[in-house]
């Protein structure tokens, strides 16, 4: 999600003056862990491409897959080290980008919703010979991963969010609408200075990682490239998307078995200071966001990180995958 757009990113956070490599508006020039296929899907009146990584078991086969739904700020190559460990674990994984994001096709044109971007994954499944999988979604991604549930739960074996975005209405709370226009005018100031302070921040409790520059280069690396303005358009809309489609109204009526992965120490909370900052102060409180969301959804098993933030498959990698090897 735009670090600028959605308004995070505190004025007094210092400048890292990281310069971004430039790659094309489908991250050409960035390399993925594992070779990217495609998936062309008639959607909205045009035909678009959805980039995937189709990664088979290397120990004994369990016979199960496990998709990978990435985040509003990330891509499927962030989920690198967790194909590595459930590949290993004899998973199948698939990894897709979803339209309007990373390696896949931005399209001028596009009516964003959580509902068509899982009826576009449940085609690629389809697509693949897939069934039944586990779901697995970190932050936007989750919300994708609950709707996904919630629209195709005989195709969902297992729901695993980690993170999510949505475990609170943003409007309902007190942040204000903000146009697309608005939106995209804030995408377009996006650097990798401000995604770096972003993270710092909210991702990583002031601590960084040399590993961690990877991923900004990443996400800035869009911005920085000649499809920078499509790039910063589908961050606007897509940004409209998580903030007026919310999902948790529906936690009851998830019907598959479901895990929470929350880092104790997130807060993260998009376009927080729209909102007046007493209101902003109470905002993405995952200790308590993550208890909540557990007791809506119908036996669900809460899985707490103390000390880690939004993204702890990235963070503590060995205390997170081993916990999700357990869920699984």
């Amino acid at each position: 999600m735009s670090l600028a757009a959605v308004s995070l990113v505190a004025p007094s956070l210092p400048a890292f003056a990281q310069t971004a490599p430039a790659y094309g508006p489908q991250l050409e020039g960035f390399a993925y862990p594992h070779p990217i296929k495609r998936f062309d899907v008639a959607s909205q009146g045009q035909t678009v491409s959805m980039a995937y990584m189709d990664v088979g078991p290397v120990a004994d086969p369990n016979g199960r897959t496990v998709v990978l739904l990435h985040g509003k700020n990330f891509c499927g190559a962030t989920w690198e080290g967790t194909i590595d460990v459930l590949s290993k674990a004899g998973y199948r994984v698939i990894v897709p980008d979803q339209i309007g994001f990373c390696a896949s096709t931005k399209p001028k044109g596009y009516q964003f919703s959580f509902h068509q971007l899982a009826d576009n994954t449940h085609k690629l499944l389809a697509s693949l010979g897939i069934e039944k999988a586990t779901i697995i979604g970190h932050s936007m991604g989750g919300m994708l991963a609950a709707r996904y549930a919630l629209s195709f739960p005989t195709a969902t074996d297992r729901l695993v969010m980690v993170d999510p975005l949505g475990l609170e209405d943003w409007k309902a709370r007190g942040v204000p609408y903000a146009t697309i226009d608005q939106l995209y005018q804030g995408e377009l100031k996006t650097s990798a200075d401000s995604i770096k302070a972003y993270q710092l921040k909210f991702y990583y409790n002031g601590q960084w990682k040399p590993a961690y520059d990877r991923w900004v280069d990443m996400a800035a690396g869009l911005y920085a490239g000649p499809g920078k303005e499509i790039v910063a358009w589908n961050q606007a809309q897509t940004s409209d998307m998580v903030y007026t489609q919310p999902v948790l109204y529906e936690f009851g009526d998830i019907a598959v078995p479901t895990v929470l992965m929350i880092g104790m120490n997130d807060r993260t909370a998009p376009g927080a200071n729209r909102a007046r900052p007493e209101i902003a102060a109470t905002l993405g409180n995952y200790a308590e966001l993550g208890k909540a969301a557990a007791k809506a959804i119908p036996n669900a098993k809460l899985i707490e990180f103390p000390g880690l933030g939004h993204s702890p498959q990235v963070e503590a990698p060995d205390e997170f995958h081993k916990a999700l090897l357990g869920a699984l």
